[in-house]
């Protein structure tokens, strides 16, 4: 079998757990060569200096992103906080590189709604014209066409896809919704922070953002694109003591009548060719879909308050982060989307 050229991609931002995450799935992707990995605070050091899984493995010495500006690369994969991605993407715009930028920074459907929701002015508002949101399950046939994608965030992963084909078939009174999440640590990035400090989240659990999420937003727009109506939605996160793992659940009122047949058979039917989403027989846990890039979900009909609960697992790092966005660079290099994304969840 003859060799075939692989695509050249790069990594602006190592030091995260997301970059790492993207490192590890990306090494062992049959179609792809890592190129370039950037770390402006760590640079000249090697990637398994930072992430000491990789040595033997990923050696390769870290760079300035200045590098990217002139490297021939297919996929530029930017793994860095809000605000600061922006002005990579703008940029990197005139590349023929296709961008997935992992930050919130395009994900929403204005520059005004943005600032409204992160409390920053946006530089790059053209970007919002041809960005893309990066949800294969909704959004394949765009993805596969795009230049830039925003991927989604991982609280609006579970949430959108728990309650998708509801809304898509228009089925539940958009002013019901209410989502309660649950997140492990590493879904607030790798720098300590009081919050995040050993002594208060060990053994304590605690919601956070109460009201004023800036997730809420972007679930709350997917979610009224896929019905066609405003939708507004009650969301709070919660702080787990765990490392990884995210738990919604989700309650809406139906229009019309529904039975727990009726429900099964809708979420069956819209994730039917999904290979990713898993509809499950009892409500899942974090442990079942940690390390892969499914989505689990568990739609459950109460009768006795005329309720829709539906509830969804994924690893924050993976389906959350990285994995989708080796998904959705699959679409846009026209590969089968299943390819590099096939590890079974890690459990105990």
């Amino acid at each position: 079998m003859q060799n075939h050229k692989k695509y050249n991609i790069a990594i602006v931002g190592a030091s995260g757990f997301t970059g790492s995450e993207l490192a590890r799935l990306l090494n062992s992707h049959p179609e792809v060569s890592i190129k370039h990995i950037t770390s402006e605070s760590h640079e000249g050091k090697k990637f398994s200096d930072l992430h000491p899984q990789f040595l033997g493995i990923i050696d390769q010495t870290l760079v300035s992103a200045q590098v990217i500006k002139n490297a021939d690369l297919d996929i530029i994969f930017l793994a860095l906080p809000h605000g600061i991605s922006m002005d990579f993407v703008k940029t990197l715009s005139e590349q023929k590189a296709k961008i997935i930028d992992l930050s919130g920074d395009f994900r929403l459907e204005s520059p005004e709604v943005y600032e409204a929701w992160y409390q920053k002015p946006h530089i790059f508002p053209e970007g919002f014209k041809h960005a893309v949101y990066g949800l294969p399950e909704l959004h394949a046939e765009k993805i596969k066409g795009s230049q830039l994608i925003a991927n989604p965030g991982c609280y609006p992963t579970a949430s959108i896809l728990s309650l998708a084909p509801m809304a898509a078939l228009n089925l539940i009174e958009t002013d019901s919704v209410i989502i309660d999440a649950k997140s492990g640590l590493t879904g607030a990035g790798i720098k300590a922070s009081e919050t995040t400090h050993f002594s208060h989240v060990n053994e304590n659990f605690k919601a956070y953002g109460v009201g004023t999420h800036r997730h809420t937003v972007e679930i709350e727009e997917q979610l009224g694109l896929l019905s066609n109506n405003s939708t507004r939605i009650q969301f709070t996160p919660h702080l787990l003591p765990v490392d990884r793992g995210i738990l919604a659940t989700a309650y809406a009122k139906p229009k019309g009548a529904m039975d727990q047949k009726k429900l099964k058979g809708i979420y069956e039917n819209f994730y039917a060719d999904k290979p990713f989403v898993r509809i499950r027989k009892t409500a899942p846990g974090i442990k079942d879909v940690r390390g892969s890039h499914y989505c689990d979900i568990f739609p459950f009909w109460d009768e006795r308050t005329n309720r829709i609960i539906s509830i969804s697992a994924i690893d924050n790092l993976l389906k959350g982060a990285a994995s989708q966005a080796v998904h959705n660079m699959n679409l846009m290099l026209g590969l089968e989307e299943q390819t590099g994304l096939q590890q079974i969840p890690l459990r105990p």
